[in-house]
């Protein structure tokens, strides 16, 4: 029908015979969960020798020629391990990078008190950066790519400021075509069972199900309050998502974080890892500063 199918899991039942199977299925990629190197991955799947299995996943599967490409979600706990994983990626010939952050919904929820910290984030995307603009000089085309966090993109319109200060003004249109998240607008998920979510993090809100009646209606319907507000242009959201200054790039970030974590879909992400100058917010004392400097002035 010319849908574009992609696979994601975490490889350790794919052998040569598996891998055939889904080349002849014609999957357009299929992406492999490495949580780190060897130990560190085994210790997050809880079962020995799981990190081989899905090395060899991805071995089988580009040896017939399917893309495929690494899928890591980043803590506290295997952070340390995202530099090896990037240069497995370039010594396996990988076609792709996925960066998540962590999210605070489901399993993710379960382990928020090892989300990596912000100067952790902030350093990683660092390092995934000056490595997209490397492999972008090299030939091949893999691709990198991150999720669950739009404040990447502000992130980057900053990095591209200190490094290509002529692309910022076109960079910043992109982001701004991007649009930031679009978790009730262009994504949807429906489960195993029929029910429609915002998004896969979504599972604790349904909003209907198809097997009673049609997804254009349950999508289309927003007397659903929280569909009402993911549809919004623009969103109202409160604390510092809605004093950015960036909020056309990012668009509120990830609503269920705030969910999950402060009880309101509508308050701040928790997940922002960029400053208040960064995102164009006076602090108390810059105000008081300012203040100071006007009084001054006056007198």
């Amino acid at each position: 029908m010319g849908f574009y199918v992609g696979l994601s899991t975490n490889g350790t039942l794919i052998d040569a015979a598996m891998a055939k199977r889904i080349a002849a299925v014609g999957f357009n990629y299929v992406g492999i969960s490495l949580d780190g190197i060897s130990k560190t991955h085994d210790l997050f799947r809880r079962k020995e020798g799981a990190f081989d299995l899905s090395l060899n996943a991805i071995r089988e599967l580009r040896a017939i020629d399917v893309k495929v490409g690494v899928r890591y979600t980043m803590t506290e706990d295997n952070a340390h391990d995202l530099p090896n994983l990037l240069e497995l990626t370039e010594k396996e010939g990988i076609d792709k990078f996925y960066f998540s952050h962590l999210n605070y919904a489901g399993r993710g929820k379960k382990n928020r008190d090892t989300d990596a910290h912000y100067k952790t984030t902030r350093d990683a995307m660092d390092l995934l950066f000056e490595t997209a603009l490397r492999w972008n000089a090299e030939p091949g085309g893999r691709e990198l790519v991150t999720g669950n966090n739009d404040a990447d993109g502000v992130y980057l319109l900053h990095w591209a400021q200190k490094h290509f200060p002529e692309s910022v003004p076109h960079l910043r249109q992109k982001l701004e075509q991007w649009g930031g998240n679009s978790s009730g607008v262009n994504v949807a998920n429906i489960d195993n069972l029929g029910k429609v979510h915002p998004d896969t993090m979504w599972w604790h809100h349904t909003l209907g199900n198809v097997r009673t009646r049609p997804f254009s209606e349950i999508w289309s319907d927003v007397s659903n309050p929280l569909m009402a507000g993911l549809k919004a242009k623009p969103r109202t959201v409160g604390g510092r998502c809605g004093e950015c200054a960036y909020f056309s790039i990012c668009n509120g970030n990830t609503r269920v974080r705030a969910d999950q974590t402060l009880g309101d879909p509508w308050a701040e992400d928790p997940g922002c890892y960029l400053t208040d100058a960064e995102i164009g917010i006076a602090t108390a004392a810059t105000q008081a500063t300012q203040a100071t400097q006007t009084t001054e002035a006056t007198a």
